[in-house]
């Protein structure tokens, strides 16, 4: 082998494991914001009492045909993932009336927590959210990981939080 392609090799090594390694290591993510959310049922939830499990945070809204779309997948991620330590919580935009979000969630079955935001704090907490669906994954020590605007691929998504999981059983 040429020494020029020895060190191509060399450089393409390289490169792919520092992307593996910002794409595994949460350090120098930056931290999710310590708010409480109201939940439809009334409820508070703060969001750093989740710390410890990794969290998935979607801005939605029932006027969203993406966030509509994601719904069922997202349901079946939190049964798959759930009993192993995921948590999602679907956050409604402000603007989306209380009646919509209910009657969406009866609807579609939706297990997971959901919060109303009459107020915008969330959307100001996270960076004045505008775009729907918006996705945020915290991991366990509360820094958000992964952000996507737009739908997610499923399949990535999940295979990051399973490294989370799985990385948080071996520490």
């Amino acid at each position: 082998m040429k020494t020029k392609d020895i060190l191509i090799s060399l450089f393409a090594i390289l490169i792919i494991g520092s992307i593996a390694y910002l794409w595994i290591a949460p350090s120098g993510a930056q931290k999710a914001p310590d708010i409480t959310l109201q939940l439809i049922d009334g409820s508070k939830l703060e969001l750093s009492s989740l710390k410890g499990k990794p969290v998935l945070i979607t801005f939605w809204a029932t006027s969203c045909p993406g966030c509509i779309k994601e719904m069922p997948h997202l349901v079946e991620l939190y049964h798959e993932l759930h009993a192993k330590g995921l948590e999602i919580i679907g956050i409604a935009m402000p603007y989306d009336r209380p009646d919509y979000v209910m009657e969406m969630i009866k609807r579609k079955n939706i297990p997971y927590h959901i919060a109303l935001d009459i107020k915008s704090e969330a959307v100001k907490a996270f960076g004045d959210i505008s775009l729907t669906p918006t996705t945020f994954l915290l991991d366990d020590r509360g820094a958000i990981v992964k952000k996507k605007i737009g739908e997610m691929n499923m399949d990535v998504w999940k295979k990051r939080i399973e490294l989370i999981l799985n990385n948080r059983k071996n520490s």
